[in-house]
């Protein structure tokens, strides 16, 4: 979504990061070539007014002139500016103290509301909860049959009374009237709820191509009849300048409590993602990114600010990666790493299977920070080819499996013809197996990674061992007294040596260890950190 933006201010940037002093003109340029990302990028006019004012004001002032990375700084504070107009803090749902929490959805017919009701469902239910999805958009052609087939793919009940305009007839003299009554449907959907014990309501309501006086009529009466905790406007991430005139219309008309940008998978600029929030000054809480029915995120306006900046988002990764990762696979790989045994074909169907789940691949590497500059390999990745792996690994025996040594020409050739792929396939998946597996044994033994010299042993591994081993050989002394001073200096020399590698990590002197260095927020539970 954000391609281009991100390209250009990364660019930009790229022209200031080396300069030890930053002057007027040179910070004029930049503002003006981040003012012109912005409006390419469809950001409505004030929003890149107020953005660039205040990024000129800090850039001018005594932050960057007395910083010793002036060019870092200016990056620094489009950052933090970013994060500002993108809604400034994570804002989560509000649930209701005496459930159920109703939740009702506003929008745009084509913005997205019956698919983002499912993925909202399936989410909520992932976290424990128990939703239900009430179909009172009884105008558009098929719109309620939609919806359940929507809540059968995220495994959550349907409240569906009325049928709608199932038929795709013409719409009646007086509007929606012909096909049912949405407020009567919605109010029978909380009342169920509470009758049946679902602790979320999730509403999905009518839209129409363009705002009009009957669309906000009917929005606003489910609202006054249904009293919703909270009224998620769904805005098409794609639809460019129009978003702040659709966005004002529905706060204006129902007073939505939050946004949520759907498809913000496309190609399209994203200048409503930059803008809805500062001009409406309600925060974007979730955001849509496929057509699958996890494909929803909650919206993180840092974490946004740092992949347009191509800072990557490796929180979100994290994040991703330990609901996809069972516990009990990942203890069970992390065993085999350690008693030294070989990485198998079923651990590695098993990490597909994991990855999978994460979602898109392409997505995913996209959350790596400095993935800009290779976007076109991105793009030109092939999904298909891990069906193709996977195809092959699956027409492999349970034998073979565990044995890819035994795997000879006539079980090459069987396995080609049962995945519908070639032999030459076949060998090239196999001599990358195996070069996996070696680089895993070399990992374990202290030589590090292939190709990257410096990098040792993984702690814990085989290498540890063999260090302690070694130790042994030089002997400890018999004397009480003096193993403990040798084991004491050994500790202080081990102490000495982290020191000396995390300031050079950090950008520090060899000689002491980097000062007031922080982390990313949120990075300390991923390093064992309380503080």
């Amino acid at each position: 979504m954000f391609n281009t933006l991100s390209d250009r201010l990364t660019a930009t940037f790229k022209n200031i990061k080396g300069k030890g002093r930053l002057s007027e003109s040179d910070i004029n340029a930049t503002i003006r070539d981040i003012r012109m990302a912005l409006l390419d990028a469809d950001v409505a006019t004030t929003v890149v007014r107020h953005f660039t004012s205040r990024v000129r004001e800090r850039a001018l002032g005594a932050e960057v002139s007395r910083a010793l990375n002036p060019g870092q700084q200016v990056v620094k504070i489009v950052n933090e500016e970013l994060v500002e107009i993108l809604g400034g803090q994570t804002r989560p749902l509000t649930l209701a103290k005496r459930p159920p929490t109703v939740i009702m959805l506003a929008g745009l017919q084509g913005s997205g509301k019956t698919t983002f009701a499912g993925k909202l469902a399936r989410r909520l239910r992932d976290e424990g909860h128990f939703p239900v999805l009430v179909a009172a958009d009884l105008q558009r052609p098929n719109a309620v049959t939609q919806l359940e087939v929507v809540a059968e793919r995220a495994g959550v009940p349907c409240f569906a009374p009325e049928r709608g305009n199932e038929g795709g007839a013409a719409q009646g003299a007086e509007g929606t009237a012909s096909y049912g009554d949405p407020v009567w449907v919605a109010q029978a959907g909380v009342g169920q709820a509470r009758v049946r014990q679902y602790d979320v309501v999730i509403v999905d309501t009518a839209g129409r191509l363009a705002v009009d006086e009957a669309l906000m009529k009917q929005a606003a009466d489910i609202r006054e009849a249904i009293q919703p905790d909270e009224v998620l406007f769904v805005i098409d991430a794609m639809i460019g300048q129009a978003a702040i005139e659709t966005a004002l219309a529905f706060q204006q008309g129902v007073d939505f409590t939050g946004v949520v940008l759907s498809k913000l998978d496309g190609d399209a600029r994203g200048g409503a993602a930059l803008s809805v929030a500062s001009v409406t000054g309600r925060p974007i809480m979730y955001s849509s990114t496929g057509e699958g029915v996890k494909d929803i995120e909650v919206f993180h306006p840092d974490r946004m600010a740092s992949r347009i900046l191509d800072m990557g988002d490796v929180l979100t990764l994290i994040e991703q990666a330990e609901r996809a990762f069972d516990q009990r696979q990942s203890a069970e790989m992390a065993r085999k790493f350690m008693d030294e045994e070989d990485f198998t074909f079923e651990d590695f169907l098993e990490q597909m299977n994991a990855i999978k789940k994460m979602g898109n691949i392409k997505a995913l590497m996209g959350m790596m920070p400095g993935m800009s500059g290779m976007r076109d390999q991105l793009n030109s990745l092939d999904e298909r080819e891990f069906v193709r792996v996977e195809a092959m690994v699956q027409s492999m025996t349970k034998f073979e499996r565990t044995h890819p040594k035994a795997i000879n020409g006539s079980r090459r050739s069987r396995i080609a013809g049962g995945s519908g792929t070639t032999v030459s396939e076949v060998n090239q998946l196999l001599e990358r197996f195996t070069q996996a597996q070696k680089m895993m044994r070399q990992m374990r033994r202290g030589g590090g990674m292939p190709g990257m010299p410096g990098m040792g042993g993984m702690p814990g591994g085989g290498g540890a061992k063999r260090g302690k081993q070694q130790v042994k050989k030089k002997g400890k002394s018999g004397n009480p007294a003096k193993r403990a001073q040798q084991e004491q200096a050994a500790l202080a020399k081990a102490s000495d040596a982290r020191e000396r590698s995390f300031g050079n990590a950090f950008g520090a002197g060899a000689e002491e260890p980097a000062e007031d260095v922080k982390l990313p927020k949120g990075f300390e539970k991923f390093l064992g950190q309380k503080d």
